[in-house]
């Protein structure tokens, strides 16, 4: 198929594509380079600089390329910066999908996948968190992908535009191929900053409160390898002449920060210096996502679980890249 990636050349986008490219498809990148990276998109791809606030660019795009799907990584994801900037979110969010929808619809278009989140879930009364949670958005964030969610429930009723919407917390370690991984400007993911600080780029690591009714008292969260998530996204797609659908992803397993650290530590032979800082406002205990309907509809099995696994390519990208993409 000829497929269409927004937000290409960010962390989960480019794995996305380097799998596509992988399994055979034809892949155009569309990313402005907010925070992406040109270095990340497969050579393989054809890569567009634009910006899917600009209407008349997204149809161009549409214009120039005839495609058979669509897979939509673009977006403003930092729920913190959210709560500090709702309009940029819940207006940039929401006007950009719409830009793309509107392209799709206009050209004939009718395979989508969305990249969700399981910040839809802010309250969850069951773990792991199924499709069966009810949706309490914990940002403003969460919130605009629960109004995408809505915009594609309405496209598919009047359009017959097929949707997956994908949801999921922290996508996690690199390509195991090894030219690919996470480079972000201002890093906020756990991981990254565990490896940052094993590598001597940082001092220390801040653990965020260790008195939550865990464990060992720190936050406990689930982990997917970022490659696993990348199949989960190619499966989603090949189902969608079956109809629209939504998945929960995860490990089903959760993992405190403490434990990151140690297993961090034993994989990277470093000491990681890590301390204990003040709750985040925020912060529930534990966030854990169940993929038990991907995994029994689509057949989709994680290959790179463990933390070994997780953690393991993201040290191998990190110390071959310490300065990310930057050359």
């Amino acid at each position: 198929m000829n497929i269409l990636v927004t937000g290409g050349a960010g962390y989960i986008g480019s794995h996305v594509v380097e799998e596509l490219v992988e399994a055979g498809e034809s892949v155009v990148v569309f990313d402005n380079l907010y925070t992406g990276h040109r270095e990340a998109v497969d050579p393989r791809a054809k890569f567009v600089l634009g910006d899917l606030n600009d209407a008349g660019a997204v149809k161009r795009l549409f214009d120039e390329h005839p495609f058979d799907g669509v897979l939509h990584f673009a977006s403003h994801t930092l729920v913190g910066e959210s709560m500090q900037q709702p309009f940029l979110y819940l207006g940039d969010n929401v006007t950009n999908a719409l830009n793309l929808l509107r392209a799709m619809v206009d050209h004939n278009v009718k395979r989508f996948i969305l990249s969700s989140t399981a910040n839809l879930f802010d309250a969850p009364e069951r773990m792991p968190i199924d499709e069966k949670e009810r949706i309490v958005p914990g940002s403003p964030y969460g919130e605009s992908k629960f109004i995408i969610e809505r915009l594609l429930y309405w496209m598919d009723r009047v359009h017959g535009l097929r949707y997956a919407a994908l949801r999921y917390f922290n996508a996690a370690g690199a390509s195991p191929r090894g030219n690919r991984g996470e480079d972000h400007l201002h890093e906020t993911h756990l991981i990254p900053l565990i490896l940052q600080t094993a590598l001597g780029l940082r001092e220390k690591i801040t653990i965020f409160g260790d008195d939550y009714p865990t464990r060992d008292g720190t936050c406990i969260r689930d982990y997917i390898h970022v490659t696993d998530l990348a199949q989960a996204h190619i499966l989603a797609l090949h189902a969608l002449d079956k109809g629209s659908r939504t998945y929960n992803l995860g490990n089903g397993l959760g993992y405190s920060v403490k434990e990151m650290i140690d297993a961090a530590r034993q994989i990277t032979g470093q000491p990681i210096k890590a301390e204990i800082g003040a709750r985040r406002p925020g912060d529930p205990a534990t966030l854990i996502a169940g993929s038990e309907t991907i995994k029994r509809e689509l057949g989709w099995a994680p290959e790179f679980a463990s933390l070994e696994a997780i953690i393991g390519t993201a040290w191998d990208w990190h110390r071959t890249h310490p300065k990310g993409y930057e050359v």
